[in-house]
């Protein structure tokens, strides 16, 4: 008989139940696929489910157990955002123009995954081809904010992020180019990490702008993060970017960890005040803020003015550069969607990429080709890359004095759907907090510090510096030890999930 609270236990409670088999995988998998289902009518998180698969994963996981082995995530539940590769399976970007094309190979990060006794419930919505800040520029409608059905769930991974806080699946995956893991994980109030540029192989993952995209997990707690973490990184010989050595990291935390040994910077331009953030908003992180120095911590104001300057301004050149070289792939000649009754050739790819690609997505594709014209490049695209050097080069200057470096994730909890989409601008300083880390490589984090008085998740970002994912994990969960003793724990489980 499997407990009818089963989505109230953490990732790795599970995969304890499924190698002690006091449970089946097969067990654990129907039951979440019906929870999925069912919740998923009213938040649209999953653009498909994989219900063969997963059974099929779940057999063979029982099968290992019988076997004697032991897995890492035996039996546990992952949700994979459908920009990430799993064979045979639809892999859509949530675009009209992926909108049939089922994946080919197998991505590195779910490989390891389904080697470890993952089981793959379905594919999450997302921005368009990651491209926003809200899952509202999706091909397949809107994912809905489990805490309030009327706002956003954050983007551009919405969906692996309303998965993981109704507790339709323990763990999801999702990608972070400038804030897409960290930004939606803020608005649902879970754990979204984005580990260190390399740190976890891109081979699969279908690209935005090459350079800054960074696979990584959504969680209910930092526990679980790590264990998925653990699995995922990894150097890959398929991907160029992946580190060749990656950094000591393990699936344990170091659950003792004494804050009075950690220096950390509150960085002083990315704090919240009654000009730029709701007041409420800005008392509970600073009552956030204040219990971390109660529990020890020694926190210092320090200033990053290039990075938050400028930072906005260099992503909003080099990610649409870039994503307008990967994305002219998309002619409508080799896959995915083609306009069938162009005229000839030109006709052809114009009318492909203006009817398979929505406004969102086109709009960036022409900022970034006016990038890199000729006449502009020198002025825009180098001058971007030039400055992005100096971004680097002040977190490296900072993080030689300071072990980790705090701001809210984002300067707003979640807002009501259509509220910034015929404004870019306020959509795109949805990112502000977040983008630095993508510039530089950072590994970076948030977690959920406590809630606003109408009872929406607050996200509180920690970064660390390249290649300090462990450091960074170790001082998550001191932190999230601390939050949680203030808030009621109940209230950091929607309603729709209980």
């Amino acid at each position: 008989m499997v407990n009818s609270e089963l989505h109230l236990k953490k990732a790795r409670e599970i995969a304890d139940l499924v190698n002690n088999g006091q449970i089946k995988a097969v067990e654990v998998a129907k039951y979440f696929l019906e929870r999925a289902k069912k919740l998923d009518e009213k938040i649209n998180a999953f653009n498909s489910f994989t219900s063969e698969l997963c059974l099929k994963q779940a057999a063979e996981v029982d099968q290992k157990i019988l076997n004697g082995e032991k897995l890492p995530l035996a039996g546990v539940p992952i949700a994979i955002k459908d920009n990430i590769c799993v064979q045979n399976t639809k892999t859509t970007c949530s675009s009209k123009m992926l909108e049939n094309f089922v994946a080919p190979y197998e991505s590195t990060v779910t490989n390891r995954l389904w080697a470890a006794g993952a089981l793959c419930i379905g594919k999450t919505n997302l921005d368009e081809f990651a491209m926003g800040s809200s899952t509202e520029h999706s091909a397949f409608g809107p994912t809905r904010n489990p805490w309030d059905l009327n706002r956003v769930p954050g983007g551009s991974s919405g969906g692996s992020a309303a998965a993981v806080a109704s507790r339709m699946v323990p763990l999801s995956l999702g990608s972070d180019t400038g804030g897409s893991i960290r930004q939606p994980a803020g608005l649902c109030g879970v754990v979204g990490l984005k580990p260190s540029y390399g740190f976890v192989s891109r081979f699969g993952l279908i690209a935005f702008a090459s350079s800054l995209d960074q696979i990584g997990p959504f969680a209910a707690d930092i526990e679980d993060a790590q264990l998925l973490l653990s699995v995922i990184a990894g150097s890959d010989e398929r991907d160029s970017t992946s580190l060749k050595n990656i950094p000591s990291f393990q699936a344990q935390l170091e659950r003792k960890l004494n804050l009075k040994d950690l220096k950390v910077g509150l960085i002083k331009e990315l704090m919240l005040n009654d000009r730029n953030a709701p007041a409420d908003l800005v008392l509970k992180f600073n009552e956030s803020v204040q219990s971390l120095k109660e529990a020890g911590a020694e926190i210092k104001e320090i200033s990053l003015p290039i990075s938050t300057a400028h930072a906005l301004d260099v992503y909003y050149i080099i990610a649409p550069a870039e994503a307008s070289s990967n994305l002219a792939r998309y002619d409508g000649v080799r896959y995915g969607y083609r306009y069938e009754t162009a005229t000839g050739l030109n006709s052809m790819y114009g009318q492909t990429r203006a009817k398979g690609f929505g406004k969102e997505v086109i709009r960036r594709i022409m900022i970034g080709t006016y990038a890199l014209s000729a006449g502009y490049y020198d002025a825009y695209y180098k001058k971007a890359l030039q400055v992005r050097r100096l971004i680097s080069e002040e977190f490296e200057k900072v993080f030689a004095d300071f072990d980790i470096l705090i701001s809210p994730t984002s300067p707003m909890t979640a807002f009501p759907f259509g509220d910034k989409l015929n404004d870019p601008l306020a959509m795109y300083l949805c990112d502000i907090a977040t983008i630095p880390a993508n510039l530089a490589g950072l590994p970076a984090i948030s977690i959920n510090c406590g809630f606003d008085q109408q009872n929406l998740p607050i996200g509180f970002q920690l970064m660390a510096a390249h290649g300090q994912d462990q450091k960074l994990m170790d001082a998550s969960f001191a932190f999230e030890s601390i939050f949680k003793t203030q808030t009621n724990t109940e209230s950091q489980i929607p309603a729709i999930a209980l």
